[in-house]
């Protein structure tokens, strides 16, 4: 029905428009200034902090155990988006898996091309791990260009002789940048608030010229075998789809455990809009009881 919340969200976003068609200092102001006027529950308490050097948000609540922390990489086509302006939805994925949240300021493209982010988000593991946090206690997040990033970050970290987290949480994963996947352009009509132009210009600015196939850029084409367990979550109604679907599979064949969920009629990172959907609010429950689950061991 079209005067579902669901639906009148996603009528908000056509009209919101493309920041991503925005250059990326732009876009950045446009992007966190839409996120600061989301609400967030009053019982989080957010700091600062760093992970080897590199700032981060953190976020406590209620439900948060000491020895838990959540790693989260947040979205935004590797040039915008900040942990500043995900704080809720970090706030609330760390009330959900019982943890501390981290949200990490890795470094931005084009200023900082690949593989800056995936260097930044190894650091900080290491970086939790020498605070004493056992593996067995992180855990990671990270939705579109931030979930693409968690994937790299666990082969990165596979590839160190490092331990792997208890598990991982991918939303709305970015995870081919080659933009292989059928679904780029036939669920554009569908997609509110991605577009398929934009995001070639984000990827080109990433890569500064290096290879979209390479499995730290695009992780569906990466060794995706002794991962920890991972929990993807896609909506039907983005251009992503496939990237969630080819991820699943690429772990599948590897023999990797995941789990993948499509939500139906769901737009791109429909999570952040757990204040005003059933459907956002449930995503969060459910990737908070797989995250906390796997650290109960």
């Amino acid at each position: 029905m079209a005067d579902t919340p669901l639906e009148m969200l996603k009528q908000t976003l056509r009209e919101g428009g493309d920041l991503f068609s925005l250059p990326p200092v732009e876009g950045r102001v446009a992007f966190d200034t839409m996120l600061e006027e989301m609400p967030r529950s009053e019982d989080i308490l957010f700091g600062a902090d760093t992970l080897a050097g590199i700032p981060t948000v953190t976020a406590s609540t209620p439900a948060s155990s000491p020895d838990r922390a959540l790693l989260y990489l947040h979205g935004g086509a590797y040039t915008i988006g900040s942990p500043t302006g995900y704080r809720s939805l970090i706030g609330e994925l760390a009330r959900a898996s019982g943890t501390t949240g981290f949200g990490l300021h890795y470094r931005l493209a084009p200023e900082h091309p690949f593989p800056a982010a995936v260097d930044d988000a190894l650091a900080a593991y290491r970086a939790l791990l020498d605070r004493g946090y056992p593996a067995s206690r992180i855990v990671i997040g990270g939705d579109s260009a931030g979930g693409g990033l968690t994937m790299a970050l666990l082969q990165t970290i596979r590839n160190s002789g490092l331990p792997q987290p208890a598990a991982a949480l991918t939303i709305s994963p970015w995870a081919d940048l080659s933009f292989s996947g059928a679904s780029i352009e036939s669920k554009q009509a569908e997609d509110p608030s991605l577009r398929s132009e934009s995001l070639r210009v984000m990827a080109a600015h990433y890569l500064a010229g290096q290879d979209a196939d390479n499995p730290l850029a695009s992780p569906v084409r990466g060794d995706l075998s002794g991962l920890a367990p991972i929990l993807i979550q896609v909506g039907s109604a983005e251009i992503l789809l496939d990237d969630a679907i080819a991820l699943a599979r690429a772990l599948g064949m590897a023999n990797s455990p995941v789990t993948l969920e499509i939500v139906a009629g769901a737009p791109h990172v429909w999570h952040l809009f757990h204040f005003m959907i059933a459907e956002g609010a449930d995503a969060i429950a459910r990737a908070g009881n797989f995250l906390s689950a796997a650290m109960d061991g």
